[in-house]
């Protein structure tokens, strides 16, 4: 896992409209060790993230000439480097659109200087970090089988594409299978100790897991919700 040093040198691409937050941005990013550069239009950042390759993109929702999620479509379609979204606080639809587009993460305008340097270090850990090890192949039941050296997910006789996040929160539940998970205790092993109060972002990914794997995500046969304590996996 990479160390606070390992970040140093890195560098992050911030497409924002407001010269102030892209300054704001700038200079605390960079005095994390963080090589930042700026556009102020949708068209400008995808053509900086194309052109420098950054590791790591932050993208507004709302810029002059598109919105960020267009953005975030172009760069998923292109490139395979991790997105966050900066959203206004309270607005909950575009925190949702932007994981359902393929997101790594939100930040809610406006931030605090840590909470930035937090968060894009925390992504930035969650890119980069190896397979986690396990048992080679785990037969769930007939249909569901995982395939842990090959990072395969096999539904149905199909393979199914898990994107990392929704992979790293299967592997935490297939390691414990019947055990009742704390919100808490899955949001810290899957995104982070940052993160072990987000609930939504929980919730949001539980269920984009349960439409690849259930047969009817309403009514899940492997993820179990403990109503305001957590999740459950079978056991097998």
């Amino acid at each position: 896992m990479a160390n606070d040093d390992d970040f140093k040198g890195r560098r992050l691409v911030v497409v924002e409209d407001e010269p102030h937050v892209i300054d704001l941005i700038r200079t605390t990013l960079e005095s994390a060790g963080f090589i930042v550069s700026g556009a102020m239009t949708g068209r400008e950042g995808i053509q900086r993230i194309r052109n420098e390759l950054p590791d790591l993109a932050l993208l507004d929702v709302n810029l002059p000439d598109m919105t960020g999620f267009k953005v975030l479509e172009d760069v998923r379609k292109t490139l395979g480097i991790p997105c966050i979204m900066l959203t206004v606080q309270d607005d909950e639809d575009s925190r949702v659109r932007g994981l359902e587009l393929g997101a790594d993460d939100y930040i809610g305008k406006p931030f605090g200087h840590r909470e930035l340097v937090s968060r894009v270090k925390a992504v930035l850990r969650r890119s980069e970090a190896p397979a986690p090890m396990a048992r080679n192949v785990v037969t769930v039941d007939d249909r569901l089988h995982v395939d842990f050296d090959h990072r395969k997910v096999i539904v149905d006789g199909k393979e199914v594409h898990l994107r990392p996040t929704e992979y790293k929160l299967l592997h935490h539940f297939i390691n414990n299978p019947g055990k009742l998970l704390s919100h808490e205790n899955l949001l810290s092993k899957v995104w982070g100790p940052e993160y072990r109060d987000d609930t939504q972002l929980l919730r949001l990914y539980v269920n984009y897991l349960r439409k690849k794997i259930e047969v009817d995500a309403a009514n899940p046969r492997y993820i179990f919700n403990e109503r305001g304590i957590g999740y459950r996996f079978t056991e097998y």
